[in-house]
């Protein structure tokens, strides 16, 4: 029996079974079927740790009460819910006049404008010297400046915190002590540990930077650049009122999704000295899972992270509008 007549006679089976509405019915939404079970798993996979983590805030969940010995089935979300008590608000209230969640909130947002403005200034910076007619070698000095993109970022970060060191024989010392300074404990310090972050947290992200802002550049009209250098305009002139209004909304998109990136930081300040000295660096991820998986609190743990999810939701929103990025998105 070959492949054909199997596959007709299924064809007629199905012909026969399924009435004709509902065939054209399945013809019609064949595409939405086909991406369904895609769509299905991906949701599941994406919302249900978030649905998870709001159930968490409203209990008092900790490793004594998680997991252990609760309700089976749906109403026991498959064994992830234990003993724990719903507490409504109790949780967000604790949180919310908590001195360390403020200090972490602030300097977490600190962190963002400093690295924003910094991935920024140096991202184009790079990107005009590798778009300049005079700078030889171009194409090599592109694949080079995405290498700290293409490392594990924990092992980036791993060598930095070396960098950092406090011992006489970190890079970061070597060079103080050759430009004629005393050693540094730079992590000990709040704000030399905090420019230690943003020096990291530079490196790791200002290819992307380079990348967009270096498309951006390419799309710049000659004929513009042409016209300003005919008026008489100077170089600063033609970049301030030429390259930076053909350049911005692209510079923008990117600067608002490496701000969203830094909220989120986590992996910088844990490694360095888990947001220290004494929390003073906390980021508001690492304050989250400091609350969670040091001090089992599991429920302020979860409120916490909810929160930062309505921070960063509710800047990313006012980014996009503000910044008119959403603009002919609904358009032809």
């Amino acid at each position: 029996m070959s492949l054909s007549s199997v596959g007709d006679r299924t064809r007629e089976r199905y012909q026969a079974t399924v009435p004709e509405h509902v065939r054209d019915r399945l013809e019609e939404h064949r595409p939405l079927l086909l991406v369904l079970p895609g769509l299905i798993a991906f949701s599941l996979f994406m919302f249900f740790p978030l649905a998870y983590t709001i159930y968490l805030s409203f209990t008092d969940a900790e490793p004594a009460t998680v997991f252990q010995d609760g309700p089976g089935g749906l109403i026991g979300f498959f064994g992830l819910r234990g003993e724990e008590s719903f507490v409504g608000l109790e949780n967000y209230a604790a949180v919310f006049s908590d001195p360390t969640f403020w200090n972490s909130l602030g300097v977490t947002w600190l962190f963002v404008v400093c690295s924003v403005t910094l991935k920024v200034l140096f991202g184009v910076g790079i990107a005009m010297i590798l778009t300049s007619d005079r700078v030889k070698g171009k194409r090599y000095m592109r694949s080079i400046i995405i290498i700290p993109w293409a490392l594990p970022p924990i092992f980036t970060i791993t060598i930095w915190s070396g960098i950092f060191s406090s011992a006489q024989f970190g890079l970061a010392n070597q060079v103080a002590i050759f430009l004629g300074f005393s050693e540094q404990a730079w992590l000990n310090d709040r704000w030399m540990a905090f420019a230690s972050y943003l020096l990291t947290e530079m490196w790791l992200a200002y290819p992307f930077m380079v990348i967009i802002t270096v498309s951006a550049l390419q799309a710049v009209s000659d004929e513009l650049m042409d016209a300003a250098k005919v008026d008489g305009a100077g170089y600063f002139h033609r970049f301030w009122h030429v390259t930076v209004p053909s350049i911005k909304r692209p510079v923008m998109f990117a600067a608002i999704l490496t701000a969203a990136a830094s909220f989120t930081q986590f992996l910088i300040p844990y490694v360095f000295n888990r947001g220290g000295p004494n929390r003073a660096n906390e980021l508001i991820v690492l304050h989250g899972y400091q609350e969670a998986f040091n001090f089992n609190a599991y429920g302020a743990g979860a409120a916490i992270m909810m929160s930062a999810v309505v921070f960063i939701g509710a800047f990313m929103i006012v980014a996009v509008w503000k910044g008119r990025l959403a603009e002919g998105v609904d358009g032809p």
